[in-house]
């Protein structure tokens, strides 16, 4: 009989978009601890696992690697003796964050930039020097945004 206090594989693949595979590379790597298995042989995640998977999840989403990744792992095992070295990481890695979300907003400003370029352009029926297209079928095609 399955405890109700642990997950499959399967349920945390779909619970984290992890594929299975994954969480075993994960479990392999020592980024996860061991999981326990039942005496069918399938793993057992517990609650703290699961909520380690969700924290690694977005600690790779957002760019650490997966050394990084380890060496929190690590002290997270070293229990409460480390909490000032997991949050001086965390900081670390949230200036990271920071600073790739204004390079971000820049590059999204440099593109909406583009696009109002080009809407102009469009609009007042001009070629990429700015001179007036007088063909009707190329202001037709200077219309077109889909690939075709």
């Amino acid at each position: 009989m399955p405890d109700d206090s642990t997950l499959s594989i399967a349920e945390v693949s779909a619970r984290t978009g992890l594929s299975r595979d994954t969480l075993r590379w994960y479990e392999s790597e020592g980024l996860i601890p061991s999981v326990p298995r039942n005496t069918a042989g399938v793993r057992q995640y517990d609650d703290a696992t699961v909520r380690m998977i969700d924290l690694l999840v977005r600690l790779r989403r957002t760019g650490m690697p997966v050394a990084q990744m380890r060496d929190f792992v690590t002290m997270v095992e070293q229990g409460a003796r480390t909490h000032g070295r997991r949050m001086r990481l965390l900081e670390n890695h949230r200036e990271e964050i920071e600073s790739r979300i204004r390079e971000l907003a820049d590059d999204l400003d440099a593109v909406d930039g583009k696009i109002a370029h080009y809407r102009q352009l469009i609009d007042a029926g001009l070629d990429c020097a700015e001179q007036p297209i007088t063909d009707a079928d190329e202001r037709a095609q200077q219309r077109r945004t889909d690939d075709d």
